[in-house]
């Protein structure tokens, strides 16, 4: 499939119930077989008319039409990408988009998904999946996350040229591969401006059989639940995935990335229905036979290039730290939370070694640099030493390697960006900012220059307006390399471990630069 495609194998379905007050369901669409107009999406929005809601529990793995109300009418609409979107007066001319009737054949649990998100997602860390933290109805939907729908239509989807939509199997798929998603933002709301809207990311995180849940830094927005997630170059794009929800929450902090579900432990789960098997024959023709309809490509790993980032882990306060030389890990002065010795978990081959580490050196309450020094007690095998950045240029590419959002549980996520700032102080670059997402337990973790791999800098911290209590994860604070590069060729030299208090007597002008971490700052 072409890249040029992809907006015609999404759509918007809407749900309603005829003669009925109940407002009006929508969601986004995968088409997976344009020949028998066969439709993957989200199950959430068919939860609300589920005739018994007990039935959506762990003891059915899917539930047939009858499951549902009578009433329920469902419609499927798909983009007219051959026209350019224009704005005409209501009434004036009509709409492009192509809108037709479906029908439910099932509705049906991902099993490798919900066991993986189970472990993933903790009660404990206080995770939510929609915007408003008062909508009950939306905090039940969570318990659904897992559901998905096949949806029929009436006749073939036309202008995809294959009979099926090509696949990929995401056992190969790494952290840093870069996807494209596609989803209508808001649903069935303004379908002329939003319909098969376009973002680009790269894969964040991995986890469950099979990489069953993918987390990408797509930006997505609601209504984009059941669009498609997608891999490949231009003229060979493969389908990975399908969106589950484009909101993640912890503990109160939107930590900016979206969550979605592989499309091979979909497909898996409705082959495990003996009587929906048949409708996947040319998607996927049998277990056995399913490498002939997906792609196996096989990605070169982006994150073996990027410097080592372990878990620090200091009484119940985590973050992250950067391996700066074979024994010595950076990371912030306020992971190390004054402790004098702490943990160091390096993750390698799907496990955790953990290590003591002795804090060298914490700069003060007072310096503007957040920075701490770790001395590992054991040396680690396969650490990526890094290469120390020399340009800094507004604009570049830049990757952001820690344990924000997912903790100790699956490695370190990437999220992808750019410089937005480089800030100087009498020549000295003394500030960065990305706009990489930038989680709690992402501080001393490390940016990097995307294709290089060379370190920038250590992420400090996300923006918080602590007036409206709102975090912003795509706005954060980066202590450049530059800080302290020079520091760590001196202790290499001399080993003598105060040639670091020079961060704690930094200018004003520097202070001032970093006062937004300050008490008297709103932010």
């Amino acid at each position: 499939m072409e890249l040029k495609e992809v907006e015609k194998c999404c759509c918007v379905v809407t749900l309603n119930e005829a003669f009925s007050t109940q407002t009006s369901q929508s969601c986004s669409g995968v088409v997976v077989h344009p020949q028998t107009g066969t439709i993957i999406c989200t199950g959430l929005p068919f939860s609300r008319f589920v005739t018994d809601p007990d039935q959506l529990s762990a003891e059915h793995t899917f539930l047939l039409p009858r499951s549902f109300s009578k009433k329920l009418k469902i419609r499927v609409i798909f983009p007219d990408v051959s026209h350019p979107v224009e704005l005409y007066p209501p009434g004036s001319k009509p709409a492009h988009n192509r809108e037709v009737s479906a029908q439910l054949v099932a509705l049906f649990n991902c099993l490798e998904f919900e066991e993986a998100f189970q472990t993933l997602f903790q009660e404990a860390d206080h995770w939510r999946f929609h915007g408003d933290e008062e909508d009950r109805e939306l905090m039940r939907d969570a318990r659904f996350l897992s559901w998905f729908a096949i949806l029929k239509t009436r006749e073939k989807v036309d202008g995809l040229r294959s009979e099926s939509i090509p696949w990929q199997s995401c056992s190969s798929l790494q952290k840093g591969d870069p996807v494209l998603a596609c989803g209508s933002p808001f649903g069935s709301l303004c379908l002329d401006l939003f319909i098969s809207t376009l973002s680009r990311g790269i894969v964040s995180n991995l986890t469950g059989e099979d990489n069953a849940v993918i987390l990408t830094d797509a930006r997505c927005l609601p209504g984009t639940e059941g669009g498609g997630v997608f891999v490949g170059k231009s003229t060979d794009v493969h389908l990975i995935g399908v969106i589950v929800s484009p909101f993640c929450w912890k503990a109160n902090e939107w930590i900016g990335l979206t969550l979605v579900c592989s499309v091979q432990s979909i497909f898996r789960n409705i082959v495990r229905c003996g009587s929906l098997q048949g409708l996947l024959w040319d998607v996927w023709p049998s277990p056995v036979q399913s490498s002939l309809c997906m792609s196996t490509m096989i990605h070169e790993s982006r994150v073996a290039k990027y410097p080592t980032v372990c878990l620090v882990e200091s009484g119940s306060v985590w973050g992250s730290g950067v391996a700066v030389t074979p024994q010595l890990v950076m990371t912030c002065r306020h992971v190390v939370n004054g402790r004098l010795t702490v943990i160091l978990k390096f993750h390698h081959n799907h496990r955790f070694l953990g290590i003591i580490g002795d804090v060298l050196f914490s700069t003060k309450p007072s310096s503007p640099y957040d920075l701490a020094l770790i001395q590992m007690r054991d040396s680690v095998a396969d650490v990526v030493i890094p290469r120390m950045a020399k340009r800094f240029d507004q604009g570049d590419s830049a990757v952001v390697v820690g344990y924000g959002g997912m903790g100790p549980y699956c490695g370190p996520s990437l999220t992808s960006g750019i410089i937005s700032k480089a800030i100087r102080s009498k020549d000295q670059l003394v500030m960065l900012q990305t706009t990489c997402a930038v989680q709690s337990g992402a501080s001393g973790g490390a940016v990097v220059q995307r294709d290089s791999g060379e370190l920038l800098g250590i992420v400090s911290s996300n923006t918080r307006d602590l007036a409206a209590k709102v975090t912003y994860p795509h706005l954060n604070f980066i202590i450049p390399v530059t800080v302290f590069q020079r520091l760590l060729e001196q202790f290499d030299l001399k080993k003598n471990i105060n040639v670091f208090q020079e961060l704690d007597a930094t200018e004003a002008e520097v202070k001032k630069v970093w006062r937004l971490q300050g008490t008297k700052s709103k932010l």
